[in-house]
């Protein structure tokens, strides 16, 4: 049985396919999103997670901290990210239980038997399992081992990725996955490096490879104000997916600055703390753009 880390296990989930389903959310991304609401995903390790509203002001992790990494500060006992390897030391001395070790090393066989205590929900409402992240292509022996389990015990499986992955890998797991939930962010090749740190070319060629192989995919688009909430970049999305075969329909996911307390908690920026949502008449308009091209356009989920 192959080992990969995975930070949560989300069950009844109804956003993440169809049907009721169990999302299983796998560590690490090479992407660095500016609106990315899993910050706890992104590395590809465990991290501390620090709730200041739960300290009880014990210095119990100052004192076992092995690198004398945590201080006392105005926002409580704080690790400096440039001490603090993540060790865990500290989240087993809180009482409080202020502190969490965000990622665990489990094997196939283990994430399997948390996704079999739900496969009566799955049978009678016709959902499965949806292996998310972070990247859920950057643990990709680990991803195609939990892949063909799930084919052999006839469980429908979606992978909500990306795409910023080698197209071999894409091609290796292809054939085990019902369903893709692909996120698209940006055409504009120089913004999507400025915005997410990569290229979009690769993520562009994989989704035509998925679609010329016969995948189902679904798409999912963040409307961020700021950075694509524009019709021109809106429009030059639609008219590439219009091209796409198997293209079961178009997500625009409204931006919520909801995750602004998990940087917070894991001494990290959020550089759009301030931006605010799309309006209910902006996202109708930006709805319209795709639905021109033929497009089956929803808002939300």
């Amino acid at each position: 049985m192959k080992k990969g880390i995975v930070f949560d296990i989300k069950r009844y989930s109804i956003h993440d396919g169809p049907g009721i389903r169990d999302t299983v959310f796998l560590k690490g991304c090479p992407l660095r999103c500016w609106w990315c609401h899993n910050p706890e995903s992104q590395a590809f390790e465990p991290v501390v997670l620090y709730r200041p509203e739960r300290c009880i002001g014990c210095g119990a992790c100052e004192s076992a901290c092995p690198n004398q990494a945590i201080r006392l500060t105005q926002r409580g006992f704080v690790a400096d990210p440039n001490l603090c390897t993540n060790c865990g030391v500290c989240v087993e001395v809180c009482p409080a239980e202020a502190r969490e070790l965000v990622g665990k090393k489990v094997t196939t066989q283990w994430v399997m038997e948390e996704i079999e205590k739900d496969v009566l929900f799955f049978d009678e409402s016709r959902g499965g399992v949806t292996f998310s992240g972070g990247e859920p292509l950057s643990q990709p022996d680990f991803l195609e081992e939990l892949l063909m389990e799930c084919r052999r015990k006839d469980i429908h499986t979606a992978v909500d990725t990306s795409g910023y992955a080698p197209t071999e890998v894409i091609t290796r797991i292809a054939p085990y996955v019902n369903l893709f939930l692909y996120d698209l962010k940006l055409m504009d090749e120089e913004k999507h490096q400025f915005y997410t740190g990569v290229s979009n070319q690769l993520i562009l060629y994989n989704l035509q490879a998925l679609s010329e192989g016969g995948a189902s995919i679904w798409i999912r688009i963040p409307v961020i104000p700021g950075v694509n909430a524009n019709p021109e970049e809106l429009e030059a999305m639609s008219r590439f997916i219009s091209t796409l075969r198997g293209v079961e329909n178009v997500s625009l996911l409204p931006y919520h600055g909801t995750a602004n307390h998990k940087y917070e908690r894991l001494g990290m920026s959020y550089l759009l703390r301030d931006l605010k949502s799309p309006t209910k008449e902006e996202m109708e308009g930006f709805s319209r753009i795709f639905e021109a091209k033929n497009l089956e356009v929803k808002i939300g989920g």
